[in-house]
């Protein structure tokens, strides 16, 4: 009944103005169906950092805006009145449109799911070796999904063309020695893949790692599918490609647990009190925050001519905290010497032999040969030298 009352209006109105109208109806349709959605979305939606409807407001609200008015535009096509071929055409251009729209849909909800699991597993805690582990094999599984959808969809496409379908079906006869030469040109780009697929779930590294590279000290920001980031402790950024961190060794401070020690030496005199000084020490870790309570320890590591060495070991939670507090050890303790052993600092020492000390005659060691020169016309007896006559 609603089909043959459109056919009349269809015909009572000429056939461009048919279709505009058509089409927008569709669009206003379309766009009237988004915004329902998106309405409930933001009733249902909460203020918290995150919700469910909240993630998907974010993230579908932007592809909703072309996949609602392209659904419901090709589902009204047939009611557009033009000549079959255009039918056929239009109706082609429509359906490659959907087929982008919902490949966006499918990205969209893998980032809603992204959302949920960071909500789960979140960095923000003392001990986020797990949070890690789960972050860096979901960014490899999100990019390798994005990249399989639009590759899935380039293929659909593809092969929605009948001469595109033909061809493939005559180059799958070639196929042994195309993958043969596919895989001699792209090895690299292959290789990087299988080492991002081998870094993801052996995990060497992984997001918010501590590592030393290249001598250079940071955390790891983003793994890639080729290359990862190093967030360099400077804000400077360290770009590595990804099969680097399979085939060179390189320093992890947090593969395990980011609990790490610290050590502050000082070299002062071998008179100097050290049981003094270890309990400054404690005390000083005992009054800091920094200091994880683990490990306290002040040690005499070595002597040499002049000093001996001290070594305070302390341990802190992490990295950062533990250079923090290296600094403050470092600082406090020569505060502390300065204050109350001034005389302990490495000094030089002079020591007459005990004879001449005896006797109480001074040893003076010539210091050019100026001074060992017997007297000439140009010295007087003081051993003072005159300027030359000549």
């Amino acid at each position: 009944m609603l089909k043959d009352q459109l056919a009349l209006w269809s015909k009572a109105m000429p056939f461009w103005a048919w279709n505009l109208l058509v089409l927008a109806v569709a669009t206003v349709i379309g766009f009237t169906l988004k915004f329902i959605i998106t309405g409930l979305l933001r009733y249902y939606r909460n203020n918290k950092d995150y919700s469910l409807f909240k993630s998907i407001l974010t993230h579908v609200g932007r592809p909703l805006n072309h996949f609602v008015p392209l659904l419901v535009l090709n589902l009204m096509v047939p009611f557009m009145v033009m000549d079959q071929q255009y039918i056929a055409a239009v109706s082609r251009i429509v359906e490659i449109l959907l087929i982008i729209s919902f490949a966006g849909l499918l990205v969209a909800a893998i980032k809603i799911f992204e959302d949920y699991v960071y909500h789960t597993y979140d960095l923000n805690k003392a001990d986020n070796l797990k949070e890690r582990k789960i972050r860096t094999q979901l960014q490899f599984i999100r990019k390798t999904m994005v990249a399989f959808i639009i590759l899935i969809t380039i293929a659909i496409i593809l092969l929605s063309f009948d001469n595109v379908r033909k061809l493939g079906a005559g180059l799958l006869t070639g196929v042994g020695i195309g993958g043969i030469i596919i895989g001699f040109a792209a090895q690299k780009s292959l290789a990087n893949f299988l080492a991002g697929f081998q870094i993801a779930f052996t995990q060497p590294i992984r997001i918010d790692d501590v590592l030393v590279v290249e001598g250079e000290w940071g955390r790891v920001e983003d793994i890639t599918l080729t290359y990862v980031v190093l967030n360099i402790w400077d804000q400077r950024r360290l770009i590595l490609p990804i099969n680097y961190f399979i085939e060179k060794p390189f320093q992890n401070w947090t593969r395990t647990t980011a609990q790490i020690l610290g050590t502050v030496f000082l070299y002062v005199d071998y008179s100097f009190p050290v049981d003094q000084l270890r309990g400054e020490f404690d005390r000083l870790l005992k009054a800091s925050p920094l200091w994880d309570q683990r490990v306290n320890v002040l040690q005499v590591t070595d002597s040499k001519e002049h000093v001996i060495e001290l070594r305070c070991l302390m341990s802190a939670a992490d990295s950062g905290k533990a250079f923090d507090l290296r600094c403050y050890v470092r600082e406090n303790l020569l505060k502390y010497i300065n204050q109350h052993m001034p005389d302990s600092f490495p000094k030089t020492r002079y020591l007459a032999l005990d004879q001449e000390v005896k006797a109480g005659k001074q040893v003076f060691a010539p210091s050019s040969a100026a001074d060992n020169r017997s007297p000439t016309p140009e010295n007087d007896k003081s051993g003072e030298v005159k300027p030359s006559t000549q």
